[in-house]
């Protein structure tokens, strides 16, 4: 079986996206010491004062702008204070937009236990706000401070579903759905910030020998990004674990050909790429065996984004380039690019367009990229369900679907919570917590958009499905961090 190997910190703090066997416990020095953690007294008057600050625009290449492990002394303290600089700003944003749902919602359980998480993590930011950190003594104390924040919100995404479900009489789906594109897009850049500090830390340490796996040169790593990252690889594990939980369900497996470049390599967040992949690869596996073409391969093109787009820095110019690619199915500008809740609680929410501190800024067009298409002879996706693929499909269930899921039955026929939907689970949510949610999709796209790229879906009903992911880089990463 092919295996993608990745740094151990990046097995432990993103779900293992393959069978249970091969799932991995939390090495000890990640886990978190709240016993060893201060914490203050977290006040109206401070969410209101953090939340008033603008949203720091990130990118990919924040995350490697202070340098290639073993970070020194000084890039070890950069990352640190870059760290705390943005973060607290962010968990107040959070908690006022969970303070901006009605109170009848933000009353159940599972809402409020989001809501005391993110208070719990910003009380152990505040002893740490408006300073600086000076010492690697004081560094030690701050990554266990990331550790916890990190390990308390592993489950947030499901949580979060299963409070809404159990809410949905008090909230329309169109609410619910804007909430989350909003949440889980500001989730994804707060996980990575404090994850990538996680793994600049480790790597720097004397222990960091034991981040090795199979002998493997881990090198390219940068934190939690691989600047060596190969699309083939990533495609070629997700083919395996999807093909052994299809078989297992249906006795069958299509096979997948990898076509394109599949020697291209560029600079992204590993764990990102395996979860959209393998919530593709469902699709098209499930699509292909239900109607009867498993003989039919499913053909992955992987194509680097064309030079004339990579090395022009122009936005006009790179403009006119991405209308010779299929840009107009790929581009989804009004997705992932602004924090609504950063203009509604900044009072800047009638702006006619986000400014650049409210943007989350894609990344230049001179960065590599790559185009990923996957297709399939699955029979397509009829009309009536095509205008609703990127639904989170547990707002449109009714009382029976709603009650089935909350009690770990199937929430719908012959898409409900089924082996396939058992392996879903982005960032830290574990086994089942997702499945039958329908959250595949709308949360794979919200991963591939926040740094510029994206997903579009072709369909021809009665023959089959084309999906297209497309995912910008961090820039060319070579000796010294260069960007």
């Amino acid at each position: 079986m092919a295996q993608v190997h990745r740094p151990l910190i990046i097995q432990s703090q993103f779900i293992r996206l393959s069978c249970p066997r091969n799932v991995r416990k939390t090495p000890p020095f990640l886990r978190p010491r709240r016993h060893c953690i201060h914490t203050a007294n977290v006040t109206d008057h401070d969410i209101a004062r953090l939340a008033t600050l603008p949203l720091h625009p990130l990118t990919l290449a924040d995350l490697v702008k202070h340098g290639k492990p073993p970070l020194t002394t000084s890039q070890l303290l950069s990352s640190a204070n870059f760290t705390l600089s943005i973060l607290p700003a962010r968990l107040a944003h959070r908690i006022q937009s969970l303070r901006n749902l009605p109170f009848i919602v933000v009353s159940n359980p599972h809402i409020s236990q989001i809501h005391s998480n993110y208070i719990h993590s910003l009380s152990t930011l505040l002893p740490w706000a408006e300073r600086e950190i000076t010492t690697l003594e004081e560094e030690i104390k701050f990554t266990e401070v990331m550790a916890d924040l990190v390990q308390t919100h592993a489950n947030t995404i499901s949580i979060l579903a299963r409070g809404f479900l159990e809410a949905r009489k008090y909230i329309s789906p169109n609410d619910v759905t804007q909430f989350l594109d909003e949440h889980l897009r500001a989730r994804i850049g707060t996980r990575l910030i404090a994850e990538q500090h996680l793994a600049l830390h480790f790597s720097s340490q004397p222990h960091r020998e034991m981040m090795h796996e199979d002998g493997e040169e881990l090198s390219g790593y940068v934190g939690v990004i691989d600047t060596r990252l190969r699309p083939a690889r990533i495609v070629q594990h997700c083919e395996n674990v999807v093909g052994e939980i299809c078989e297992l369900k249906y006795g069958v497996r299509p096979h997948v050909v990898i076509n394109g470049e599949p020697d291209y390599a560029f600079a992204h967040v590993p764990v990102h790429l395996e979860y959209i992949i393998t919530e593709l690869l469902k699709n098209a596996f499930r699509a292909t065996v239900e109607d009867g073409k498993e003989r039919e391969p499913i053909e992955v093109t992987i194509a680097p984004l064309p030079e004339e787009l990579n090395n022009n820095n122009s936005n006009n110019s790179s403009s006119k380039a991405e209308n010779h690619l299929p840009g107009h199915v790929i581009k989804s500008p009004d997705q992932g690019i602004t924090d609504m809740a950063s203009r509604r609680f900044t009072g800047k929410l009638s702006s006619p367009s986000p400014t650049a501190d409210e943007q989350i800024r894609p990344l230049a067009h001179s960065t590599p990229g790559v185009t990923i298409r996957i297709r399939d002879r699955g029979g397509g996706i009829s009309p009536e369900n095509y205008a609703h693929i990127w639904d989170y499909s547990f707002t449109t269930f009714n009382e029976e679907q709603a009650s089935s899921t909350l009690s770990g039955a199937s929430s719908k026929s012959g898409s409900g919570m089924d082996a396939l939907n058992a392996i879903s689970g982005p960032g830290g949510e574990g086994g089942h917590s997702l499945a039958g949610l329908g959250y595949g999709l709308p949360l794979g796209r919200a991963y591939a958009e926040y740094f510029g790229g994206g997903i579009a879906v072709q369909s021809m009903w009665g023959w089959g499905t084309d999906v297209y992911l497309s995912l910008r880089g961090v820039g060319r990463v070579e000796g010294d961090i260069r960007i």
